[in-house]
C-alpha cells in the first residue's frame, strides 16, 4: 500500500497547478495542439511550454510532432477518471431549483 500511496502523492502533486489541470480537462477529449490548447485556455506561450514540460516529464502526457505543429495527448488512463471526478465535483452544475445546500443542523435547505 504504501508504493501506491507514494504514486497517488506523485500524482497529485502534478495535478496541484491549476494550468496543469486545465491542460489535461482540455485533453480529456483527445490530442490537441498547443496552439489549440493556448487559444482554449488563453494561457501565454512561456507557463504553456513550462506546464506541457512538467506534464510530459511526470509521464502524463506525451507530445507528437507533425511538421512544425506538437501534439499532446494524455498518456496514462487513470488521469482521465481522475479529472473525470473532479469535474463532476468542481465543474458540473445542478440547475439552482435542484440544489440544495445544507444547514447546520444537516438537513437540506432549498
Amino acid at each position: 500500500m504504501i508504493p501506491a500511496a507514494e504514486s497517488a502523492a506523485a500524482l497529485m502533486r502534478s495535478l496541484s497547478h491549476p494550468q496543469r489541470l486545465l491542460v489535461l480537462c482540455a485533453l480529456v477529449d483527445g490530442e490537441k495542439s498547443v496552439a489549440d490548447l493556448r487559444h482554449q485556455l488563453d494561457i501565454d506561450q512561456v507557463p504553456m511550454s513550462q506546464q506541457l514540460m512538467r506534464l510530459r516529464s511526470d509521464g502524463l502526457v506525451e507530445a507528437r510532432r507533425d511538421g512544425t505543429t506538437v501534439y499532446y495527448s494524455i498518456v496514462r488512463p487513470e488521469i482521465l477518471t481522475i479529472v473525470s471526478a473532479l469535474h463532476d465535483a468542481f465543474c458540473a452544475t445542478a440547475p439552482s431549483s435542484k440544489r440544495r445546500r445544507p444547514t447546520r443542523e444537516g438537513q437540506s435547505k432549498t
